[in-house]
C-alpha cells in the first residue's frame, strides 16, 4: 500500500511542473549539486575616446569599456564569448589561467592555437571552467594590445560552496595597468625596428585610472575604494601591466592573502605585496573599527633589477571609510605606505617563500612525487648582430639588436596556427620538434656572461607523451643583465616546488623541494640571479605556448611551446576546430 502510493505521488510530481520546479530548487540548493551553465557574453572589440594626464587618443576597447568588461561565472559553467573586431588591427583573446582541458582552440594566443580575428571577423571562444575558483583575467594576445584590451574574469564556487576564509562584505576586482601617452603599438613598432629597448609608459593605473601623483592628473582620475569600519572586503588583484612587477600596499592596513592565480592558499598576512604581469591574487583587507584617519593612500611601484629603463613612479589610489570625499589637495598630502625599494630582491623573495598550497581534504595538492622527463631553461636576454640595420642603426648594447630566449633559442612567430598545424599533421615549415632539453653549451649563468650572447632563433616545441610527468628547472642568466622574468604556462596549472639563488645545483637542490604543499600557480617569476623549479602532468592534449609576460621580452622571442600528444582514450583526444576558427590565408 505504502509503496503504491509513493508511485502515484512520483507520477504526480513528474506530470506537475510546480512539483518539479520545487524538486530542483531543493537540489540546487544543496552543496556540490549546483547545476552548471552556460553564461553568453559578447566582445564588440571598438576604437573609443580615452583622455588620461591631459592625452586624449583613440584606444581599443571592448565594448567601448576601459578596463573591459568582468566576466563572473560560477565552478562547471561554461564560458561562450562572441568576439567581432571592429579595429583595423588584427586581435585575439587569452583567457589567462584557464586550464582549457580539451578546448584549445580557445585558448586565443595568436599563430599558437588560432590565427589571429581579422579587422570585420569574427570568432566565438567556448570553454568550461573545471576545477578552478577565484580571480583570473582575460587579455588581448596580439602585440602589445593587451595594453587596454582586458578584464576581470572571476570564478565563483559552486552554490552553497563556501570560501575556505571568512566571508567578505564585499569583493573588488582591482587591476593594475600601465598608460602610455603614445600609442603602444607604435611604441613596440619602433623598439623593433631599431633594435633598442621600447619607451616606458607614463604612469601605472588603477582599473584604468593613474591618480593624483602624476601631472594633470585629478581627483576624477583617481581609483576610490570605499569601505565601512570593521567589514572585511575581498581585493582581487591583477597585474595587466605590460612591462613590470608591482609592489602593493595600502597604509595602515594589513593584508591577508588567501589565493593565488585562482588557487587557494594557506592564508597569512602582509603590508606589502609584489605581484608580477599576469598574476593573480585574492587578499582580504579588513577596515578598522575606528580608524585614526578617513583616507589612506593605496600605492603601486615596480620591482625591477633591469639595466635598462623603467617606468620608476607610483600611482595611488585612495580607501575611503564611510564615504567621506577626499578633496585633491587632500589626495595629493596623504602618506603613502612603505614599499619596497624598487630593486629589493629580498623583499620579493621573502614575499614569495611565504606561498603554500592550502592542501586540504577539500582542496588538495597533487603534487606530483616522480618525474618522467626534467628539462632545464636557461632563461635571459641575449642579442642579435648588426646585419641589416634600421634607418642605419642598431640601439641594442655594443651596436647589436637586443632580443631574448630560452636556451639560446629565440622563438620565431609562425604564420599559420601550430595548433591546426598540428591537428592536421602539417608540420613540414611550420614548426620543428628540437627545443633543448637544456642548453647546448653550459655556462655560469649568473656569473660573468659569455663573450658571444648572439641567440639562435626558430620555431622550435617540445613535444610530449600523453600523461608525462614533467619538471623544468627555469634558470636565470647574467646575460646583458640579470633580471626577473614571470614566465606564464598556457593550458596548466603547476606546482613551484623549489627555488633559490645562484646556479641551480641539481645534486644539493633537489633536497629542498617542497612536495608536500607547494603552491599552484599558472604565472611565477624566475627570480633575479636565481632560478625556479615547477612540476605539472602533461594530461591536456594541444599547443601551448610558455613565455614570459614582460611583453617586450615576448616581443623579442622569450617563449617556447609545449606539444602535448593525444591520450588513447576518447576524452584524451583534441577535438577538431569550431567551424567558425580564423584562417590566416
Amino acid at each position: 500500500m505504502g509503496s503504491s502510493s509513493t508511485d502515484r505521488r512520483l507520477r504526480w510530481c513528474v506530470a506537475s511542473p510546480a512539483c518539479l520546479l520545487f524538486a530542483a530548487a531543493v537540489l540546487l540548493a544543496m552543496p556540490g549539486l549546483t547545476a552548471a551553465r552556460t553564461r553568453r557574453y559578447s566582445f564588440n572589440v571598438t576604437m573609443a575616446t580615452v583622455t588620461r594626464l591631459c592625452v586624449t587618443k583613440s584606444v581599443p576597447t571592448v565594448n567601448g569599456q576601459f578596463p573591459g568588461p568582468k566576466l563572473v561565472v560560477r565552478e562547471g559553467d561554461t564560458l561562450v564569448i562572441r568576439v567581432i573586431n571592429n579595429i583595423n588591427n588584427n586581435v585575439s583573446f587569452h583567457w589567462h589561467g584557464i586550464r582549457q582541458v580539451r578546448s584549445g582552440w580557445a585558448d586565443g594566443p595568436a599563430y599558437i592555437t588560432q590565427c589571429p580575428i581579422r579587422p570585420g571577423g569574427s570568432y566565438v571562444y567556448r570553454f568550461t571552467v573545471t576545477g578552478q575558483r577565484g580571480t583570473l583575467w582575460w587579455h588581448a594576445h596580439f602585440s602589445w594590445l593587451r595594453a587596454t584590451l582586458y578584464g576581470p574574469l572571476v570564478i565563483l564556487p559552486p552554490r552553497g560552496v563556501a570560501y575556505p576564509f571568512p566571508k567578505p562584505h564585499r569583493e573588488v576586482p582591482l587591476l593594475l595597468g600601465e598608460w602610455f601617452n603614445a600609442d603602444p603599438e607604435a611604441v613596440i613598432k619602433q623598439a623593433l625596428q631599431t633594435g633598442g629597448g621600447p619607451n616606458v609608459s607614463d604612469a601605472y593605473t588603477f582599473n584604468g585610472l593613474p591618480g593624483p601623483t602624476y601631472n594633470c592628473s585629478s581627483s576624477n582620475d583617481t581609483f576610490k575604494l570605499r569601505v565601512r569600519p570593521g567589514k572585511t572586503y575581498l581585493l582581487r588583484l591583477i597585474n595587466a601591466a605590460l612591462n613590470d612587477e608591482l609592489f602593493f600596499g595600502v597604509a595602515n592596513h594589513t593584508l591577508t592573502v588567501v589565493q593565488a592565480d585562482a588557487s587557494y592558499v594557506k592564508p597569512f598576512a602582509a603590508t606589502a605585496l609584489v605581484i608580477s604581469p599576469g598574476q593573480t591574487m585574492d587578499v582580504l583587507l579588513t577596515a578598522a573599527a575606528s580608524p585614526p584617519s578617513r583616507s589612506f593612500a593605496i600605492a603601486v611601484a615596480p620591482y625591477t633589477n633591469t639595466v635598462g629603463t623603467f617606468d620608476n613612479t607610483t600611482a595611488v589610489a585612495v580607501l575611503e571609510y564611510n564615504g567621506v570625499v577626499t578633496s585633491a589637495a587632500a589626495l595629493r598630502s596623504l602618506p603613502l605606505p612603505s614599499l619596497p625599494a624598487y630593486n629589493d630582491t629580498g623583499a620579493v623573495a621573502n614575499f614569495s617563500a611565504s606561498f603554500r598550497s592550502l592542501a586540504s581534504a577539500q582542496y588538495p595538492a597533487r603534487v606530483p612525487q616522480t618525474v618522467d622527463r626534467h628539462f632545464f631553461f636557461a632563461v635571459g636576454l641575449g642579442a642579435d648582430p648588426c646585419q641589416s640595420p634600421v634607418n642605419g642603426t642598431c640601439q641594442g648594447p655594443n651596436n647589436t639588436r637586443f632580443a631574448a630566449s630560452m636556451n639560446n633559442v629565440s622563438f620565431v612567430m609562425p604564420r599559420t596556427s601550430l595548433l591546426q598545424a598540428h591537428y592536421q599533421r602539417r608540420y613540414n615549415g611550420v614548426l620543428t620538434a628540437n627545443f633543448p632539453a637544456a642548453p647546448r653549451t653550459p655556462f655560469n649563468y649568473t656569473g660573468t656572461p659569455p663573450n658571444n650572447t648572439f641567440v639562435t632563433h626558430g620555431t622550435r616545441v617540445v613535444p610530449l607523451s600523453f600523461n608525462t610527468t614533467v619538471e623544468v628547472v627555469l634558470q636565470d642568466t647574467s646575460i646583458l643583465g640579470a633580471e626577473s622574468h614571470p614566465l606564464h604556462l598556457h593550458g596548466y596549472d603547476f606546482y613551484v616546488v623549489g627555488t633559490g639563488f645562484g646556479n641551480y645545483d641539481a645534486s644539493n637542490d633537489t633536497a629542498k623541494y617542497n612536495l608536500v604543499d607547494p603552491v599552484q600557480r599558472n604565472t611565477i617569476s624566475v627570480p633575479t640571479a636565481g632560478w625556479v623549479a615547477i612540476r605539472f602532468v602533461a594530461d591536456n592534449p594541444g599547443v601551448w605556448i610558455m613565455h614570459c609576460h614582460l611583453d617586450v621580452h615576448l616581443s623579442w622571442g622569450l617563449s617556447m611551446a609545449w606539444l602535448v600528444n593525444d591520450g588513447p582514450l576518447p576524452n584524451q583526444k583534441l577535438p577538431p576546430p569550431p567551424s567558425d576558427i580564423p584562417m590566416c590565408s
